[in-house]
């Protein structure tokens, strides 16, 4: 049974851009579309710092979803580069260029090409919710507890 649901979204492939392929699932089952650095030239992120890599794209989400910037486990794992505010939330109403926020915690400069996948993009339906103030709250097993209260094992 599939619970995948056809959805459309308008792409404005920017100039920069030209010549990079479009977010596109990697596999069959992948959650997430691969986003591309739209840079001209090599651009060196050193251990401990941050870059706004632009994608070349702008995107038409509409009311309803929202795209969520993920890091690429690959790069995480073997660069220790990663999206800084991980997810960063494309709203549905933001129509400008999509840049991905990459912080470089390995020991080593990490140098990003023309092209070169840095991060994927999710698109997810969001919930908005309304307050209801009061008093108390329902009691749950776990009460209060939070930071660590539930072990690690």
């Amino acid at each position: 049974m599939s619970a995948l649901a056809d959805l459309t979204i308008p792409i404005k492939l920017l100039s920069h851009g030209e010549g990079l392929a479009l977010p596109a699932y990697a596999t069959a089952d992948a959650a997430g579309m691969d986003l591309r650095a739209a840079i001209e030239e090599a651009q060196v992120v050193a251990p401990g710092a941050r870059a706004a890599v632009p994608t070349g794209i702008a995107i038409a989400l509409p009311p309803g979803f929202e795209a969520q910037v993920r890091p690429r486990s690959g790069l995480a794992l073997r660069h220790g580069v990663t999206v800084l505010n991980s997810p960063g939330t494309v709203d549905a109403d933001y129509r400008g260029e999509i840049k991905v926020i990459l912080i470089n915690h390995g020991l080593e400069s990490f140098t990003i090409a023309r092209g070169e996948r840095i991060a994927q993009l999710v698109i997810a339906p969001v919930v908005r919710a309304a307050w209801h103030r009061s008093d108390s709250l329902p009691q749950t097993a776990r009460g209060a507890g939070g930071h660590g209260s539930t072990g690690r094992a």
